[in-house]
């Protein structure tokens, strides 16, 4: 669990978000437009619509874009049909992967991700094969330079999170979905900034894998989550830190 907490953390760090900006506009219009079509175009009673927008703001996206996203989902702009689609499937030592899409076309998704899956040693498989060994959570990731452990057990569990785990050079904490936006507040409100946070389904179990097929697991994962129709991609894998750092 804490080792796909790593992953995410190094790639903040890499600078792979700000790299790929131009993408991450394509996905938060997408997460915009659908967080509005399913829940609702409010901000205030939609909490989906409300971290779509914060993220949006976050990237500095120009408010016209936003409210346009919104439109199309509420339907008062007309535009191609997004939907949310989940996929599931194994990887290289049996590591299990669940991966969110929001998409216009099935048929072409489900084709990519198989060929993902094969040619990096995983199978894509039925609904429900992986699911059971996840649990949607917020998760948010604070770097220990920003707060020590007194300081950020007390400000996140005060505030309603799960639990804070310790991943090496960072804080992961944890909430339930309908606690995240409360945490986030109170995290923001104490001058901490989080690089990471998002509702994510998180492993409840792990599988430890090393050498080359903990190589092959980080090549799928970054396949997976380079493709235009990927959201968000969980996964279950436990390799070590200078592993994943050695992968750059």
């Amino acid at each position: 669990m804490s080792g796909h907490s790593k992953w995410h953390s190094i790639k903040h760090k890499k600078g792979a978000i700000d790299a790929k900006r131009g993408k991450a506009f394509s996905r938060l219009i997408k997460e915009l437009t659908v967080a509005a079509r399913v829940g609702g175009g409010d901000v205030g009673g939609n909490a989906r619509l409300r971290k779509a927008v914060d993220d949006a703001k976050a990237l500095n996206m120009p408010k016209d874009t936003i409210n346009n996203a919104i439109k199309r989902g509420t339907g008062e702009i007309a535009g191609t049909t997004i939907e949310d689609v989940t996929y599931e499937g194994y990887g290289p030592g049996g590591v299990a992967i669940f991966v969110e899409t929001q998409t216009d076309n099935r048929t072409r998704t489900v084709a990519e991700l198989r060929h993902m899956f094969s040619k990096n040693g995983g199978n894509l498989g039925e609904s429900g094969s992986v699911a059971w060994m996840f649990q949607k959570k917020g998760s948010i990731v604070v770097e220990k330079s920003a707060a020590n452990e007194e300081k950020i057990m007390e400000l996140a569990l005060e505030a309603g999170a799960e639990d804070v785990v310790d991943d090496q050079d960072s804080w992961e904490v944890v909430t339930a979905p309908e606690d995240f936006h409360k945490v986030m507040e109170a995290l923001k409100g104490a001058g901490i900034a989080p690089p990471t946070s998002e509702i994510v389904m998180r492993p409840t179990n792990s599988v430890r894998v090393t050498g080359p097929s903990a190589q092959q697991v980080l090549r799928l994962m970054e396949a997976l989550e380079d493709h235009e129709d990927v959201s968000s991609v969980a996964a279950n894998f436990d390799i070590p830190a200078e592993e994943m750092e050695a992968a750059g």
